[in-house]
Parts: structure tokens; sequence; C-alpha cells
């Protein structure tokens, strides 16, 4: 692909196909199956973001490999980003929607234990795959991810979500991921924001509030952190509140996301253009996701007890 990494970030729309050769065959029956504890499930439902601790451990190297792929040749993969200001230190990258294109990550979404921890924790009844999101910071990056929820960035609706964060090395808390305990249940939507200055996108006259001053509050809200070790997993709700501190990141922070839909979620036809931008995607506000895109990779069976 022509051009530079900062020329694609101006365009999101400018970058490589990230359905590749189309959805391969997937076997159901293949995915294993993981028992996820009732008291992991109701923190995750009562909290909007639970640690287990080691669940991807045998991963690591694995997700590792395709993040090296990712970001040698970023403009070969979909959707890369250089969210570092000018004359900032560090650098911190991201990618996402490359599943079909990093034979690592299909090997994770496909053959790990994700499909069926991610639909136990929603207590759904079967669990879609939304997409995937690799990220890095660099040594000496200071760049803080603003607060912000998913959920407005992407579009969808409804209850039934989870991203699964697995750590790929170790880190503080200083610089970890941040959560607000119980936000995604308050019952709002928030603005996005960008990711280089913090700054509100325009939603167009869609009802959504800015995003309340964290920071300059600490005592009116409960926040979330674990120091992380590689295989460590962060599972969180997409209107859960999160974002990290403006901390200097002392070694390597990667990690990389996946991200679930369960029953109740459908297709939302936003006033933004949507991270990822599914500008083709052919569908009404209100419709199913369609499987073709974003498979079915986990159903509920009778050893499944919902919390």
């Amino acid at each position: 692909m022509e051009g530079s990494l900062d020329t694609v970030m101006a365009a999101n729309l400018d970058t490589v196909d990230w359905k590749g050769s189309g959805l391969p065959e997937i076997n159901l029956n293949l995915i294993p199956e993981s028992d996820v504890e009732p008291d992991v499930i109701s923190r995750f439902q009562e909290d909007g973001a639970v640690l287990m601790k080691g669940l991807y451990s045998d991963w690591v190297d694995t997700l590792r490999g395709g993040l090296h792929k990712n970001m040698e040749s970023p403009l070969e993969y979909a959707f890369p980003c250089d969210s570092t200001p000018a004359g900032a230190p560090g650098k911190y990258f991201d990618s996402y929607c490359n599943w079909l294109l990093i034979p690592e990550y299909f090997d994770f979404v496909t053959r790990s234990s994700a499909a069926s921890v991610a639909g136990q924790l929603m207590n759904a009844n079967e669990v879609q795959f939304f997409h995937d999101h690799a990220f890095c910071k660099e040594p000496g990056t200071q760049q803080a991810t603003p607060w912000h929820q998913d959920h407005p960035y992407y579009c969808v609706d409804g209850q039934q979500s989870v991203s699964l964060y697995v750590a790929l090395d170790s880190t503080l808390a200083e610089v970890a991921l941040r959560f607000v305990r119980g936000s995604h249940r308050w019952g709002k939507l928030f603005h996005p924001v960008s990711f280089l200055d913090g700054e509100n996108f325009d939603t167009d006259g869609e009802v959504q509030e800015a995003v309340p001053d964290i920071e300059g509050n600490p005592d009116q809200f409960e926040i979330l952190v674990w120091d992380l070790e590689p295989g460590d997993c962060i599972a969180f709700h997409f209107q859960t509140l999160h974002g990290t501190t403006d901390g200097e990141v002392i070694g390597r922070r990667r990690a990389i996301s996946t991200r679930w839909l369960g029953d109740d979620i459908f297709y939302c036809d936003r006033q933004i253009e949507t991270s990822p931008p599914y500008s083709d995607i052919g569908l009404k506000h209100g419709d199913r996701m369609r499987e073709d895109w974003f498979p079915v990779l986990w159903r509920r069976n009778s050893s499944h007890r919902k919390i």
C-alpha cells in the first residue's frame, strides 16, 4: 500500500481490505470451552471490568508474533494508527480488524477459549466476534489515553458486550489501563474523544454528554487498576469508562484486545464515522450484525449456568 502511516491516519478508510480473502469455515466444535467462575461473572456484571490472572499465558508468544508482523509492515494491515503527537517522546501504535490477515490473531480468536469466556461473562446465549485491536506503547511514551467509553465509537448498540484485553508485557498500575467501577451501569453515553488531544468529536446532534472530570474529582469515582503480567486478561464492558495516565512507559506496553457481541447487540447507524469504519456493511439501523463478517463462535449449552 502506497503512502505513509500518517497519510493513512488522515483518511481512516484508506487502508487494506480487512476481510482479506473472506471468512473461512470455522468449526465451533473445535473452539475450546473454559468454565468461568460465578464470582468472576458477577464482578464483571457489577463492576464493568474484571481481571483474570494468567488466563492467556500460553498465548503470549503467539500474540507477540502477530503484533510484530503488524508493526513491522503496518501499511500491509488494516487501520494502522500512530497516536503520538508531533514532537512527543516515544510512540503509541495501534491497529485493528486484522484477524483475517494475521494468522496468529486468527488462531487466538478461533482456537482459544476467548469466545467461551466472553459468552459466559455476558450471560449470552450466543456470541459473535466483532474485531481485534492491537496496541503498543514504546518506552518513553508519555501519551495518556483519555477517559472514554468504547461503545460510542462503534456501529453497534445493546448491552451484551465485552472486550478481552490480553497484556503481552509486565505493566505497572501507574501506566496500565484504569476503569471507573460501575460506569457501564450509569445509563449514559459520553462523547467520543480524540486520542491525540482529548477533544470531543462532533456527533452531529446525537444526545451525548462530555466525559466527567474524573481526574479533578477523584473522590467521586472508584478506580479499578492492576499491575499486569504477560497473559493476564482484563474483561471490560463497551460502556465502561477507561483510560491511562500520562506516566512514562519504562518498558514496552503491548496488548491485544478482542471485542465480542452478545444476543441483544444490533447495528447502530451513528452520525459519525465509526471505528472501525464499516462503510460498506449494508445494514439498516436495528439489523442483526451480519454473520458473514462477524461470525457466531460460541453457543450456550446446558452446562453453562447463567449468573
